[in-house]
């Protein structure tokens, strides 16, 4: 049975091959250097017994140089490499054993030994290169006909192999080869294709193979592994694409073959959010949602998770009207059965927010409109107060005038220790939303977290614009960073941690380690076939007013603690007394009216008084960021 076992293996042709050429060297050498007269090396020494020596020695050193993990349909310089050493230490190794056995007699056939070595390379070598060259030359006629491209798959587990057999069914792109780092599997082949090596091979292996194309098969790496393979591919020189995500592949509309270009979210995305989906159904199904700012990145993302928990009816509510267009016609075509409305309005409209709240009385509000563009905010203070505070006050007080079971605030990690007047303004609102809480039935939830990649407004969109432009892309200072998360992992821990609370708390999002601007940039660049520094300038334009080197994700004064979801934390807000917040808010309101942004100045300064730090009259600081402690 073992017999048959190794029969079958199938490197035992290959083995069986060697054996046959290292006999008919050795045969070769003795009839050269006897002129014709087929002996052995070694006169007196029996054929059979000689031939036994050679076999299991030479046998030995091939086996030990690694000549059987390599494949002859893609035999290259390696091989022939490890041919050479083969057969000199083989002829080493060989001589010794005879000067053992023999001793001195055996100087009379050193020069036939010497002959052998040599004629071992060409019978080994000659074979492999030839086979090689006959494949390519019938894969070269094949595809010449149709263009395919010569692929590598990086990643030869479950994903590359569904790739494989989908792109060899489809006929689109010719397979000539996985690379993964699983030693398991090195020799071994994925649907007759081989496995040839580890990924950091990639290099040498795309020209020995004359690949066109790397797919990474790999949707579970995370940020760090997608990195290195990226830099991989970078350094190979070679064009790259990626599978889908795992989030991506459980979309119905996402194929396996839809390999798509390598993008910063892959770079600097996590590991995909692990979400506790009951709470989550039991909190949304059957619920009348509204969505306020809908149209905007948060706002549609949440659009679209809301709609699949078959909420009772979804009421979008937006001022643009063209972002209130595009995501109107987006869930019309995507979700046929939705009890649907979108409303064109202004959360500041007083009118607006009271009949849209009476008319729908929704059992949620997501309140995800706001002012955000940090520079043009900077000095639009009377704006930024009018939407993003008092907007803020006009829809929580009609969620509470209409029996609303639950409101929730989406804010900002600007909002700690704020160092401009957007993180100030929302900060307002926060204090707003936690008094509420104190005085209504309704739920009144704040969650907090950080930058969102490739969001309206956001650095991405515009380093990919300077990119596009031939640069230069511009960064504020070398050493500022931001914490960043995808739109679909933001918006899906604001619905969990809407239905966590029993209200009045501040949720604030895991958001990660903290990743410097100039990275991103970097990466960015590169990502669009580019050479940062030397085909894309990077200039650094000093921080803007307002702008901190590094945000904060909790406050000094807000301790916080683990949730029963391990990307959630639960920050115990400082408390802000109503009979001190309320005439404030009063007389901002009117000085909102009179369009008196000196009053609203000092007004927010009482409000926030950390804000008289850096936005007023000081440059931005540098406060200490406070590093969140996760339970092991």
């Amino acid at each position: 049975m073992n017999l048959l076992r190794i029969l079958r293996h199938p490197r035992a042709a290959v083995v069986a091959h060697d054996f046959v050429m290292v006999a008919i060297s050795w045969l070769a050498a003795g009839w050269i250097i006897h002129r014709g007269g087929f002996t052995g090396v070694v006169q007196n020494l029996p054929l059979l017994s000689e031939l036994l020596l050679v076999l299991t020695v030479q046998g030995v050193v091939l086996w030990f140089t690694g000549l059987y993990k390599g494949l002859w349909r893609f035999a290259s310089f390696p091989d022939m490499w490890n041919i050479a050493r083969a057969a000199i230490f083989g002829t080493v190794l060989i001589l010794a054993a005879l000067m053992v056995l023999y001793g001195s007699e055996i100087r009379q056939v050193v020069g036939a030994i010497a002959i052998y070595p040599g004629v071992l390379f060409l019978t080994l070598g000659l074979p492999r290169m030839c086979y090689r060259f006959w494949k390519d030359s019938r894969l070269s006629a094949s595809i010449s006909g149709d263009g395919q491209q010569r692929v590598l798959v990086l990643g030869a587990g479950r994903s590359g192999a569904l790739l494989e057999r989908e792109l060899r069914h489809r006929g689109r792109l010719d397979v000539v080869g996985f690379l993964d780092d699983d030693r398991r599997l090195r020799g071994a082949q994925v649907h007759g294709v081989p496995v040839l090596g580890p990924i950091n091979q990639l290099a040498r292996l795309c020209k020995e193979m004359s690949a066109d194309l790397a797919i990474i098969a790999m949707p579970s790496a995370n940020n760090q592994q997608m990195q290195q393979i990226v830099e991989i591919c970078e350094k190979a020189g070679i064009d790259f694409r990626t599978l889908p995500t795992l989030n991506e592949l459980g979309n119905k509309a996402t194929r396996i073959d839809d390999f798509k270009r390598v993008v910063i979210d892959d770079l600097l995305g996590r590991e995909p959010v692990s979400l506790v989906w009951n709470p989550i159904r039991e909190g949304l199904s059957g619920k009348r949602v509204m969505i306020t700012g809908g149209g905007g990145s948060i706002g549609s993302e949440l659009c679209r998770q809301i709609a699949r928990l078959n909420p009772v009816e979804l009421i979008v509510v937006d001022n643009g009207e063209y972002a209130l267009y595009r995501i109107d016609h987006e869930l019309r075509s995507e979700f046929q059965d939705l009890i649907f409305c979108s409303v064109l309005g202004d959360i500041c409209d007083s009118a607006t927010v009271e009949k849209v709240v009476g008319e729908y009385k929704p059992d949620m509000i997501f309140h995800a409109a706001a002012y955000k563009h940090l520079p043009i905010l900077q000095t639009q203070l009377r704006e930024a107060f009018r939407n993003n505070v008092l907007g803020t006050m006009r829809l929580a007080e009609a969620a509470e005038r209409h029996g609303v079971g639950t409101f929730v605030l989406i804010s900002t990690d600007k909002a700690v220790n704020p160092a401009n007047i957007m993180g100030a303004t929302k900060r307002v609102a926060e204090m707003y939303c936690q008094n509420m809480n104190a005085r209504s039935h309704t739920r009144y939830i704040t969650v907090r977290f950080g930058n969102v990649l490739n969001s309206n407004g956001s650095v991405v969109p515009l380093f990919k614009e300077q990119i596009a432009k031939g640069g230069p892309v511009t960064v504020t200072h070398p050493e500022i960073s931001r914490y960043f998360m995808t739109i679909s992992e933001a918006s899906q821990l604001i619905m969990q941690a809407a239905v966590l609370g029993s209200g009045g708390e501040i949720y604030v999002l895991d958001m990660g380690e903290p990743v410097k601007i100039t990275y991103l940039a970097e990466q960015l660049i590169r990502l669009s076939g580019k050479e940062p520094g030397k085909d894309i300038q990077i200039v650094y334009t000093g921080l803007r007013p307002g702008e901190k080197l590094f945000e904060q994700l909790f406050h000094e004064l807000e301790p916080y603690e683990q949730t029963e979801h391990e990307k959630i934390f639960l920050a115990h807000p400082r408390k802000a007394g109503w009979d001190d917040l309320s005439p404030e808010l009063h007389e901002a309101e009117a000085a909102v009216r009179r369009y008196d942004t000196k009053k609203l100045q000092k007004i927010l300064l009482r409000l926030v008084p950390e804000l008289a730090r850096t936005s007023v009259g000081a440059p931005p600081g540098s406060p200490k960021v406070v590093p969140i402690h996760r339970s092991s």
